[in-house]
């Protein structure tokens, strides 16, 4: 009798258009089912109202607002797990929960700042010029273009430095395939250095918010850059290499550049982001000029890898005769 009575009120209030507070009343709710719940919305000329069963247990209608909240957002997190194989909670050395996916704990490490910064390799033969002259002509858009921009320049430089370590490891991974040779540890050096050169990035886009027509430089830049690197590797690794170190070079110059301008107040030295105090194990007071100091000693490091490197096929061996710099950041 009671559902007879509750349909029949609800039927009127459809006819009616009742207003939603009229179908809210005490006596229709007390012919709804306790484990049923009426939501409605008025309107001015009708309501509209829907039946939805309440999926709650007993013990979680007991539970305050915020823990369901709490609980709707970690049900609503995608599991990063396939066929039960999970990732296991990852925790800082401070017992904090890691909040990165890109990197790892042991992925990280203190830069070696103790570098020398003002190596230079001076060009010796043809190959040397060409590779040396070529940088050189590379800087000129980029200074015109940037000018003391030294952030996004910085930008700009990162989406090209990340392409040659790729590239070089790709290749010689496919040369170690095809020839069924060890690589000597050069295909994990040149990953190594192309990661570090993405956390670069990820740091100075952290920094430095590009705009439209800065995306769609770096998109035609590395369109650009990725193919002729590509066919000057094929072509002449040694000379790829001693190009790659010339760049390296210049950021050595343009990352000097920036921390003069952060020194004399040109540039805001701004707190330095979650991201990279965590790559680089800095302090958690740690600046701007920090984290420009350590990116400045990577290229450095990358400088001289790419250096031997040329210098290894130079003398007419194979990356693989040599030891690779493994961990060499």
């Amino acid at each position: 009798m009671k559902f007879i009575a509750f349909s029949y009120t609800v039927r009127r209030a459809l006819l009616n258009g009742r207003n939603c507070n009229h179908l809210g009343s005490t006596a229709v709710m007390a012919c709804a089912a306790p484990e049923t719940r009426l939501l409605c919305a008025g309107a001015a000329n009708g309501g509209l109202f829907y039946w939805r069963r309440s999926m709650a247990s007993p013990a979680e209608a007991k539970l305050p607002e915020k823990d369901k909240e709490k609980e709707k957002a970690e049900k609503s997190v995608v599991e990063s797990s396939y066929w039960g194989i999970s990732r296991p909670r990852i925790m800082r050395e401070d017992g904090t929960e890691w909040p990165w996916n890109c990197f790892m704990p042991w992925e990280t490490y203190q830069s070696n700042l103790s570098i020398d910064l003002t190596k230079h390799h001076v060009p010796k033969n043809f190959p040397d010029k060409v590779a040396y002259r070529t940088v050189k002509l590379l800087r000129i858009p980029t200074d015109l273009f940037f000018q003391r921009r030294y952030g996004c320049r910085a930008m700009m430089l990162e989406t090209v430095a990340a392409v040659p370590g790729m590239v070089g490891g790709m290749l010689l991974h496919l040369r170690s395939l095809r020839k069924f040779q060890q690589s000597g540890g050069w295909i994990k050096a040149l990953m190594e250095e192309a990661e570090n050169e993405r956390m670069h990035l990820m740091t100075m886009v952290e920094l430095v918010k590009p705009k439209w027509y800065e995306r769609l430089l770096v998109l035609a830049v590395q369109g650009v850059f990725f193919n002729a690197f590509f066919a000057l590797y094929i072509l002449s690794p040694k000379v790829a290499h001693r190009i790659v170190g010339y760049l390296e070079e210049e950021a050595i110059h343009s990352y000097t550049e920036y921390l003069k301008d952060i020194e004399r107040g040109a540039i805001e030295n701004v707190p330095a982001p979650a991201i990279a105090i965590d790559y680089w194990r800095l302090p958690k007071d740690a600046k701007l000029k920090d984290v420009i100091t350590v990116i400045r000693a990577d290229e450095a490091h990358h400088r001289d890898v790419n250096h031997f490197a040329s210098d290894i096929h130079f003398q007419g061996k194979e990356l693989r005769e040599a030891p690779a710099p493994l961990g060499y950041h």
